[in-house]
């Protein structure tokens, strides 16, 4: 998906569930993308960069922090 939803801002698909969102990660700012605001442990944040190619939804970020036995 391409395009941009707020400058600096990017569409994205979330590569886990396939959802559309809005990513932030590289748009110069003051308020940080959604995607900064989730606890996953350095662990757990390793095995998702390992396992998907580009940035999650806040949805499934979230489902992944709350479950850390959820599956990436």
């Amino acid at each position: 998906m391409t395009g941009t939803s707020t400058e600096g801002w990017r569409a994205a698909a979330c590569p886990r569930c396939g959802g559309a969102f809005a990513c932030g990660a590289g748009a110069d700012r003051a308020t940080p993308c959604f995607c900064v605001s989730f606890d996953l442990g350095a662990a757990r944040l390793a095995e998702l960069r390992a396992k998907w190619p580009d940035c999650l939804c806040a949805a499934c970020l979230a489902a992944l922090a709350n479950d850390p036995e959820l599956p990436a």
